[in-house]
């Protein structure tokens, strides 16, 4: 049990800093943690017409690999799937787009904060 809060003390410190990151890049956070069927919407953000949807991975070590290689083909079809109820629910028609953020940490500090964006193509 002490691992499953250890993760998701973690991953909560990975999406207030991706929030940071992104706000820092003249976003506006619209939505947090939206929850479906599908899975887990981390982040929601805004600059424009521009709604992006984003996946945050951390990880304060690197023994299974970099964060975003844990977001696969069946979890970008899942956010797809996810993204499509948040559309049709809040009624959006503007330019959206699935991006990932990549935050390493170490000492729960970050060393590394990565951006993948559109990773969604092909799907």
């Amino acid at each position: 049990m002490a691992a499953s809060g250890h993760n998701s003390q973690i991953g909560k410190l990975g999406e207030d800093l991706a929030s940071q990151f992104l706000e820092n890049q003249g976003y506006q956070i619209i939505d947090k943690n939206f929850f479906t069927r599908y899975g887990e919407i981390d982040l929601i953000a805004q600059k424009g017409n521009e709604v992006l949807f984003l996946e945050v991975k951390t990880r304060s070590s690197s023994l299974y690999g970099y964060p975003e290689q844990a977001v696969d083909a069946k979890k970008i079809k899942h956010l797809l799937e996810a993204i499509k109820l948040y559309l049709k629910i809040k009624q959006l028609k503007s330019f959206w787009r699935l991006d990932i953020i990549s935050v390493e940490l170490n000492n729960h500090q970050p060393t590394n904060i990565k951006w993948f964006k559109d990773i969604s193509g092909g799907y």
